[in-house]
């Protein structure tokens, strides 16, 4: 099953569906063992990084807008709450750290407010990871839909932000990038606040 998802101005991307709702991966896992609990997971999905932290031994939340997502998660044994990530949620400003993985930068179209909005949520020497395209794949904000076969959604705002423009787009919402993890072809940035 190929699920596109295409911008309004053409550009389409794979998305790796059968990888969102398999169990992480050891890149993943590896990445996930480096964390500081309570962990929220921001687009958690069908949870399977929340399941993963779970196993070991790390608190870890999940919240997802769909409620399909949250009763997957659910059915796998993650904690997770139906909420979009711009609700009030619980543990605000006590969160360890944060997820913004498998592209959830885009959340939203607007990845300065979103990741203002994770500041928020972090504790004061929390960090958040935030998994950037690949340096030279270019940002982008606007309109997206997901294609399948027949099937087509509804345009609703989206965002991609490359590793080269992620240090400009944290500090602009109050976060600075404390490291970079680079794994299997994939960049995840470490996050932290700004402290005045």
């Amino acid at each position: 099953m190929t699920v596109l998802m295409r911008g309004r101005d053409g550009w389409t991307q794979p998305l790796a569906v059968a990888a969102w709702t398999a169990s992480a991966t050891p890149a993943e896992r590896t990445l996930l063992a480096s964390l500081r609990g309570p962990v929220l997971d921001l687009g958690c999905g069908p949870g399977r990084l929340v399941v993963a932290l779970g196993e070991l031994g790390i608190p870890a939340l999940g919240v997802d807008a769909s409620a399909h997502a949250v009763d997957q998660a659910r059915a796998r044994g993650a904690t997770a709450l139906r909420h979009s990530v711009f609700d009030a949620l619980p543990g605000e400003g006590r969160w360890h750290s944060v997820l913004l993985l498998d592209g959830n930068v885009g959340i939203g179209g607007a990845p300065v407010d979103l990741l203002r909005r994770v500041a928020r949520l972090l504790s004061g020497d929390g960090r958040a990871v935030v998994e950037a395209a690949p340096p030279g794949a270019g940002s982008w904000t606007g309109e997206a839909r997901l294609e399948r076969d027949d099937e087509i959604s509804g345009w609703f705002p989206w965002a991609r932000v490359a590793a080269d423009d992620l240090a400009r787009v944290a500090a602009a919402a109050g976060l600075r990038l404390a490291g970079w993890h680079v794994t299997a072809g994939r960049w995840f940035a470490r996050l932290g606040r700004v402290v005045a």
